[in-house]
């Protein structure tokens, strides 16, 4: 039996979300039944209610930063059980059978990944995501939520957090390394929680220095405005890994050059645009420009456990659903530190 249950949607492109109501399919023999607790607003929920990332589906309910409690197991159920706090992030299935998701790389999954919204499962249903009461998932796709983290500063995590902490992994953050994370947004705040804890020598970029106390307060031991022509100057040949949160296009030559040799800029930021780049930039140096998506549903596990040990949760304004419209013009100003969430209570 399906449950009917209240969501915000988009009810077509660049439309105001709306409170309206969806199915949530019938618990399955290795499904959870999750009451959401909170959800978070991703600027990819934007893009993708936009149609910035090309053609989506309407009507569409975003959110794949979400942290509950499971309500109900299925009867093949064995990871998890009532009462347990848990979270989804931006997959709820893969092929399974990739080489890349028998690697626990399901975020690279060539078979055919699918995403928590805007996206058809294997059965040809729609997926619709976190903002709503209830959402079922496979439990091989539904991570725990240590008891060190709080529901609220978690539901971030589950796309922010591992954003940011999986190349940091990947590319060796850690002690010895000169770390730039570009952006001091919802992922760039993480960014420097993360590295910091990792050891990592931390260094802001941003536009300008109006977020600065919060960046060495959050872990970065320098902070610089890239709208002065002097950091360019000041840093050039410095960093081993810039890792850049960036939605917008960027000078890449430009941050290339803030790299030493063999230093490698990372993207997870993923603007609508394309973006120009002189070859010549990668060139001298043997340097690496890079991307980055997400990570597995074990190295999300892995970041949350992460976060719990260093006390890291997501900085968050807590929001009721009849905000979100607002929340979503605030991202698109910057006017937020650092990541709204959504208290589903009041869907």
């Amino acid at each position: 039996m399906t449950t009917t249950v209240a969501a915000y949607a988009v009810p077509s492109a660049k439309a105001p979300l709306e409170r309206t109501t969806i199915e949530r399919r019938e618990v399955g023999e290795f499904d959870v039944l999750i009451d959401i607790k909170f959800a978070g607003i991703c600027h990819s929920d934007i893009h993708q209610a936009t149609e910035g990332w090309g053609e989506a589906m309407f009507p569409m309910v975003p959110g794949h930063e979400i942290a509950g409690v499971v309500e109900a197991v299925g009867p093949g159920v064995t990871k998890f059980a009532v009462g347990d706090r848990v979270g989804v992030g931006c997959l709820v299935d893969s092929c399974r059978e990739c080489e890349n998701c028998k690697d626990g790389q399901e975020q690279y999954c060539t078979g055919g990944s699918v995403g928590t919204y805007n996206d058809v499962d294997k059965n040809g249903e729609r997926t619709y995501g976190g903002y709503s009461q209830k959402i079922v998932v496979a439990e091989s796709f539904t991570v725990r939520i240590p008891d060190g983290l709080s529901l609220d500063v978690a539901a971030p995590l589950l796309c922010a957090g591992i954003t940011t902490y999986s190349p940091l992994k990947h590319w060796n953050a850690g002690p010895g390394k000169k770390v730039a994370v570009l952006g001091m947004g919802g992922l760039g705040h993480m960014g420097v929680k993360i590295a910091h804890a990792l050891g990592a020598e931390v260094t802001v970029l941003s536009q300008s220095l109006r977020k600065q106390e919060d960046g060495l307060k959050l872990g970065a031991d320098h902070y610089y405005a890239t709208s002065d022509p002097k950091t360019f100057e000041e840093l050039a040949g410095t960093f081993d890994i810039i890792l850049s949160t960036v939605s917008a296009p960027l000078n890449f030559g430009a941050y290339l050059a803030l790299l030493k040799t063999d230093g490698a800029l990372i993207n997870v930021g993923a603007p609508e645009e394309p973006i120009a780049l002189n070859l010549f930039s990668l060139i001298g140096g043997r340097k690496t420009l890079a991307g980055s998506m997400i990570g597995g549903i074990a190295e999300t596990q892995e970041m949350l456990d992460f976060c719990a040990e260093h006390g890291l949760g997501s900085e968050i304004e807590l929001i009721s659903a009849s905000e979100i419209n607002k929340a979503y013009e605030r991202v698109l100003a910057s006017d937020v530190r650092y990541r709204f969430v959504i208290d589903t209570a009041t869907i």
